[in-house]
């Protein structure tokens, strides 16, 4: 009998046992826990390697970041000189190809448009003229040429009559025949010198035709000109589509010559037709080909 009684040795047997108890179960579930963790690293596959994507198969080849563009941006720019008297240039405003987009100053360009008009009239006047009373000098120079034939016709018969006179020692002087003479050289001398008139006349007038011809296409080329300047006072637009920027203000005055490269009136572009552009490396090329499928995500 212990010491105490025996309910002291009651509580510590029943201690010992209830820790001995705790102790079986820690035990007894390590190794089924053990055991658990093992079978599902069994049950899962072991990591093969990911085959390299390609075209073929759906997935994606090459990522790459880029900027979205409108394939054709326009440059609007003026063909003249001039002040902006009118502007209708918005940006963000959608245009139809041949909408008025502004208009310059056409002064100086309406009065060489009627300058050449007057210059054209006048040439074709004078080309009408030509045409028409060069004939009629032509002719009259003819008809005297033709005067001029029958003369020596009677000059050359009165001369052989008179040279058989003489010659014959009839009732003739010889001063009427030295007379008869010079009147017949003299009337082929005449009609020479007209018949070489008549020629120059006709060649003259050709001469003068084409000159005046000449004259009147000159002037068609430069009424072409003064219209084709006047006519770009007013600046329309060259395609269909959206006004992207604008850099001149009415008022503004415009030079041809200067609004190069960079500088225009205003800046547009079709934005139903846009590309994408990207850099790619060198080492990517190899997978980039002509009719490849892409697909573009916007941020």
């Amino acid at each position: 009998r212990p010491r105490g009684g025996w309910l002291p040795w009651m509580l510590c047997l029943m201690c010992a046992a209830s820790t001995g108890v705790l102790g079986y179960l820690v035990w007894a579930r390590e190794p089924a826990a053990s055991s658990s963790l093992a079978a599902v690293e069994a049950e899962k596959p072991s990591a093969a390697p990911t085959p390299a994507p390609t075209a073929s198969s759906g997935n994606i080849v090459l990522d790459s970041k880029g900027y979205i563009m409108p394939v054709r941006q326009i440059l609007v720019s003026p063909k003249v000189n001039g002040m902006m008297l009118k502007s209708y240039i918005l940006e963000g405003k959608h245009v139809t190809k041949g909408d008025v987009l502004a208009e310059l100053e056409d002064v100086d360009y309406r009065a060489d448009h009627q300058r050449a008009t007057a210059a054209l009239e006048l040439a074709r006047h004078r080309l009408s003229e030509i045409e028409t009373s060069r004939p009629q000098e032509v002719g009259a120079a003819a008809a005297e040429l033709h005067e001029a034939r029958a003369q020596l016709a009677q000059t050359k018969s009165e001369y052989e009559r008179c040279k058989e006179l003489f010659q014959g020692r009839t009732a003739i002087s010889k001063q009427d025949y030295e007379l008869a003479e010079s009147k017949h050289l003299a009337q082929e001398q005449r009609v020479k010198r007209l018949e070489y008139a008549v020629k120059l006349m006709e060649e003259s007038r050709l001469k003068r035709i084409a000159a005046g011809k000449a004259e009147v296409s000159q002037s068609e080329a430069d009424l072409v000109k003064a219209k084709w300047r006047l006519d770009n006072c007013i600046i329309r637009a060259p395609i269909t589509g959206t006004i992207l920027k604008k850099n001149a203000e009415e008022g503004n005055i415009v030079n041809s010559i200067a609004f190069n490269g960079s500088f225009s009136l205003c800046e547009m572009a079709d934005l139903s037709d846009l590309e994408v552009e990207l850099t790619i490396q060198e080492r990517d090329i190899s997978k980039v080909r002509v009719g490849q499928k892409c697909r573009v995500w916007a941020e």
